[in-house]
C-alpha cells in the first residue's frame, strides 16, 4: 500500500486529533499498519514465530510512546517518551533485519527506510523537547522534505 492511499483511508477521528500533525506519528502509524502483513508472514515460519511477536510489539511501541509522550504536560516527560519511541524504532529496524530471510530484501529496504525517517525525526524532536543535545556519536541525519516522495525501491 502506498502512503498517500493509506493516509486517505485513516479514520477521521484519528486524523482530526492534533497528534496527526506530527509527521513522525503518521509514519509510525503507517508502519504499524503495513507491518501486519510482515508479521503474518513471519509467524508462519517456525524459525521466525517469536521474531514476529517481537517485531509487532516494537513497531507498535513507536506509535504508543509518541501518543503517550504527546499527551504529557512537561517537555522533559514528552522527551522521555519520544526517546522510548526512538529506542523502539531502532529495535524494530533490527527485527526487520533478522526477518530478512523470510520477508525479502525489498520489504526490509522499504521498512528500514521508513524507520530511518522516523529515527531522523525523533533525533530532531527529542533535543528540542529536552532543551539539550543528545549525546550520540553518529553522522548527521537529514530529514526528507516530504514523505510523499517516491521511495527508490
Amino acid at each position: 500500500m502506498k502512503y498517500l492511499e493509506w493516509e486517505e483511508n485513516v479514520p477521521e477521528v484519528i486524523r482530526a486529533d492534533a497528534l496527526w500533525k506530527m509527521k513522525v506519528y503518521r509514519l509510525s502509524l503507517f508502519l504499524s499498519d503495513i507491518c501486519w502483513e510482515d508479521v503474518s508472514k513471519l509467524v508462519k515460519d517456525a524459525r521466525t514465530k517469536s521474531l514476529s511477536d517481537q517485531l509487532y510489539r516494537s513497531v507498535g511501541s513507536i506509535c504508543a510512546n509518541i501518543e503517550e509522550g504527546y499527551s504529557k504536560q512537561g517537555a522533559k516527560d514528552r522527551a522521555r517518551f519520544y526517546e522510548y519511541a526512538l529506542g523502539s524504532a531502532r529495535e524494530s529496524r533490527g527485527w526487520f533485519y533478522r526477518g530478512l530471510h523470510v520477508l525479502g530484501s525489498a520489504v526490509f529496504d522499504h521498512r528500514s527506510w521508513i524507520l530511518t525517517e522516523i529515527i531522523k525525526l525523533l533525533l530532531t524532536i527529542v533535543p528540542a523537547e529536552r532543551g539539550s543535545l543528545l549525546h550520540e556519536d553518529s553522522p548527521e541525519y537529514l530529514v526528507a522534505a516530504t514523505f510523499d516522495q517516491e521511495v527508490p525501491f
